[in-house]
């Protein structure tokens, strides 16, 4: 499985990002798809996640809000919605595929981060 992780950059405080995670390969076999960030100096941490075939969602519960996970399974695409950004947001996001959403938190695969930068 390979994740591709896109659509950070630099954005306001306040403003919105919808960041996308390409899957391809074998992911017929991986049912759970997740989102992690990693801050400067701080541990990565899962932001939420979903369940590819019965769309179950998961969010940290400080993401709770202002972050949605989605998915397009025609496209193999998951996406991560965040609004009203904060300076606090500003960190590497990840997204991570696994079997299920039970085992996501501690995911199999991951793709590379994609560098969300948030000004005040």
């Amino acid at each position: 499985v390979q994740l591709q992780a896109s659509g950070g950059g630099l954005v306001q405080a306040g403003g919105s990002l919808r960041l996308s995670c390409t899957a391809s390969g074998r992911t017929f076999t991986k049912n759970a798809f997740g989102w992690f960030r990693q801050a400067p100096g701080k541990e990565r941490e899962f932001v939420a996640a979903i369940s590819w075939s019965g769309g179950s969602t998961e969010y940290a519960d400080s993401m709770k809000g202002r972050f949605t996970i989605s998915g397009d399974h025609v496209k193999n695409i998951i996406y991560l919605q965040v609004n009203s950004l904060e300076p606090e947001d500003t960190a590497v996001y990840y997204c991570a595929a696994d079997s299920n959403l039970a085992t996501i938190r501690i995911p199999q695969y991951w793709g590379q981060g994609t560098q969300v930068t948030v000004s005040s």
